[in-house]
């Protein structure tokens, strides 16, 4: 190997040992400054460095043993240095880990429940422009909030897009890229552009599309307005 070789090898080693170190030093925990920052910051949980945007910091709750991948932006409120009153806004359990580039915007209320993974990229926020009047500038006209909640053992897909007013029931599955917007129940599979409904668990029968679950509750509801003798096959009114 050259002189010339050699040099750079060493160089490039040099460089990745001190990147390590600083990412290390960067690491925000719950023993580290930046940590005291936050309302409550469990134990074994660590914001990796380098971060996103992260303010409002004492109106953010993290559970115990959370990982938030690289460049995972996470803030209430419009800016740093605003009072947002007694409550928390964002409050994320323990357990979770949200994917790398993510954003998660809060102004009113963003519960995230425990066990909840992420695929990176992912977007949440509880405020939006509204279009009430049609001449204004759109990012001109007072954002609305609408509170979200995730449930507990959801994961979220890359790049899946998480609106105002959305209420994800416990144990789902958010598709990559979709955009959700509204109620969905426990054990559910989203996806699409708008978001709705793909596969829902039923008890018994497993995972069934929505037109084959009503079909299912509707012959479930005729068989207890009209249940079979067992033994003559007759049917009771």
């Amino acid at each position: 190997m050259s002189l010339h070789g050699v040099v750079r090898r060493a160089l490039g080693s040099l460089v990745h040992r001190l990147w390590e170190a600083a990412r290390k030093a960067g690491d925000v925990t719950p023993a580290s400054p930046a940590g005291y920052r936050f309302r409550r910051l469990g134990e074994g949980t660590c914001l990796s460095f380098p971060l996103g945007a992260v303010f409002g910091e004492a109106w953010i709750e993290i559970g115990d043993h959370t990982l938030i991948g690289e460049r995972v932006s996470i803030s209430t409120g419009m800016g740093p240095g605003v009072d947002l009153g007694p409550d928390s806004i964002v409050r994320i359990g323990g357990g979770c880990s949200i994917g790398r580039g993510s954003h998660i915007v809060g102004h009113q209320s963003i519960d995230i429940g425990d066990d909840v993974f992420t695929g990176p990229y992912v977007y949440i926020t509880d405020q939006n422009h509204v279009y009430d009047d049609p001449e204004a500038p759109i990012g001109r006209q007072w954002p609305r909030n609408n509170p979200v909640s995730i449930g507990s053992g959801s994961w979220l897909g890359t790049g899946a897009i998480i609106l105002p007013g959305t209420r994800i029931g416990r144990q789902c599955v958010v598709a990559g890229g979709a955009v959700v917007r509204g109620e969905f129940p426990d054990h559910s599979v989203i996806a699409g552009i708008p978001a709705k409904v793909v596969r829902h668990y039923v008890p018994g029968q497993g995972w069934l599309p929505p037109h084959l679950e009503v079909a299912e509750n509707a012959r479930n509801a005729r068989d207890v307005r009209n249940p079979v003798d067992t033994e003559t096959g007759v049917i009771s009114r």
